[in-house]
């Protein structure tokens, strides 16, 4: 979460499904934003209403068919082997940094649920795609 204040400890489940934690303490909870055509409202919404996650950068968030997407979780390369659509995803994020072929695909193979890079996996609640994004220290 990102506040003034520490909150670790004080905040409870049901206080930031309400929005009541984001509007006392001006908190966010997911992160960046990923998406395009989605409402500023949706947005809002999901970012003071949905508990975030841990990881080694700021987190991002995935949005698809016009709302939040679902977080399934930290995941390496033997997990998303079940997800073909989170890994042409995460080859495109990756070779837009312009690394080689070769390079993407041995990054790809190094994801690791517990250690680093690591994959986060999201799905659409709406049409059922699967994103993921990858990220380490």
């Amino acid at each position: 979460m990102y506040a003034v204040e520490e909150l670790s400890g004080l905040l409870c489940p049901w206080c930031i499904a309400d929005g009541s934690a984001a509007a006392k303490y001006d908190a966010r909870f997911i992160g960046d934003p990923v998406g395009d055509d989605v409402p500023l409202e949706v947005v809002m919404s999901v970012d003071a209403c949905t508990p975030g996650f841990s990881s080694w950068q700021d987190p991002q968030w995935f949005f698809h068919c016009g709302d939040g997407a679902a977080f399934l979780g930290a995941v390496g390369m033997a997990e998303l082997a079940m997800f073909p659509d989170a890994l042409q995803v995460l080859r495109s994020e990756i070779g837009a940094w312009g690394w080689s072929a070769e390079a993407v695909e041995s990054y790809l193979g190094a994801l690791d649920k517990d250690s680093q890079p690591t994959g986060y996996l999201f799905m659409c609640r709406t049409c059922g795609r699967h994103m993921a994004y990858a990220d380490f220290t």
